[in-house]
């Protein structure tokens, strides 16, 4: 196992907005002030909503089954190291699993096949992180054209994101919810986080709560909700040719990169392994170059998954990715057990209810 060496008292960090600390409190002066607004957009999501379950917009199915993996809020959750655990859960039992995804942060537009050998700049971060675990992967902003794209080739598809994709029908749908932050201050956006009330969450299949106590999330509740935990297992130098434990960095000095949209949890998992962190925060699917990384010090460079598929082409011999465990516990595996056999025992598996 290699080691590094080195220090530094360079640090940065991200700053907290102002909107953010008003979606944290529904006292904050800016929650109120936007609150007619929040009202606006959840009376037209809701109608747009309407429209999808009355038929008076098409729902569009793909010939497999299409399990949704989203969330009710805006900001970064961390489905991805769910969406990977599920896929790779599914292909372990001997189905072909494919991904969609809309692929935020891209500059191309419409379908896109991505590969291992795909440009990040094309069909995104996430989508090339999920091609490079070996699964099938399409993005398109109509992710149920992404799905079509890929119904010949697999038995089912995971779309990471799309829960209010209602163009596109699903089989079944999986919520994350942050442990941590919750719902914050329960309302709609702009004046909270939400994208739909907590209401929704009664129609959909599973509620996973990542890093956090089921019942402080949503108390007494008659939702069936499920812990997960993801923390950082082992370094992967980005040529590939070393791998590092991270028990053994302990008390080592490090600059931690992240381009997520919430860093600091990725900060925090580091600094509770032992780690001396040097944060460094960057925009959710920020579009990484050389000088993002030059520190000016001999010091090494941990990275997420996801952006360091962006930064292999440029990478140094002293950066790292951050392999991810998720943690379940059996009462978690059996309900997603349960839920894909019904999926995939149930034809193709579409339904156009929407949560009726």
């Amino acid at each position: 196992m290699r080691r590094c060496t080195g220090s530094s008292s360079r640090t940065t960090d991200r700053p907290v907005t102002l909107l953010e600390h008003a979606w944290q409190s529904r006292w904050h002066p800016l929650s109120w002030l936007l609150l007619p607004l929040s009202w606006v957009f959840s009376g037209v999501a809701a109608l747009r909503r309407l429209g999808f379950r009355r038929g008076w917009k098409p729902v569009v199915s793909a010939a497999v089954p299409v399990i949704v993996v989203g969330n009710l809020s805006v900001g970064g959750v961390g489905k991805t190291p769910l969406v990977l655990w599920l896929a790779s859960r599914l292909r372990d039992q001997g189905w072909r699993v494919g991904i969609v995804s809309r692929g935020y942060g891209r500059q191309s537009t419409g379908l896109q096949r991505a590969d291992a050998h795909s440009e990040a700049r094309l069909v995104g971060d996430e989508p090339l992180l999920f091609a490079r675990a070996g699964f099938p992967v399409a993005v398109a902003e109509r992710r149920v054209q992404a799905a079509q794209a890929l119904e010949r080739d697999v038995d089912i598809v995971i779309a990471d994101d799309g829960l209010q994709h209602y163009a596109m029908a699903r089989a079944a749908e999986i919520v994350v919810v942050d442990g941590k932050r919750g719902f914050g201050n329960g309302r709609a956006l702009p004046a909270g986080p939400l994208r739909e009330p907590v209401s929704r969450l009664a129609s959909v299949d599973l509620v996973l709560v990542r890093d956090g106590d089921p019942e402080d999330v949503l108390p007494a509740s008659n939702v069936d909700m499920f812990r997960y935990d993801v923390e950082p297992s082992v370094l992967q130098s980005l040529d590939g040719r070393n791998r590092c434990s991270l028990t053994d960095w302990r008390g080592r000095r490090v600059h931690a990169v992240a381009g997520i949209g919430f860093p600091e949890r990725f900060f925090a998992a580091l600094e509770a392994v032992g780690l001396r962190v040097i944060p460094h925060a960057f925009a959710d699917h920020h579009d990484f170059r050389v000088d993002d990384l030059a520190f000016g010090d001999d010091l090494p460079v941990l990275m997420t998954g996801k952006d360091a598929v962006k930064c292999r082409g440029f990478a140094q011999a002293d950066w790292w990715v951050v392999d991810v465990a998720v943690h379940t516990g059996p009462a978690l595996d059996a309900a997603i057990d349960r839920l894909t056999r019904r999926v995939l025992g149930a034809g193709n598996g579409t339904t156009e209810s929407l949560g009726e």
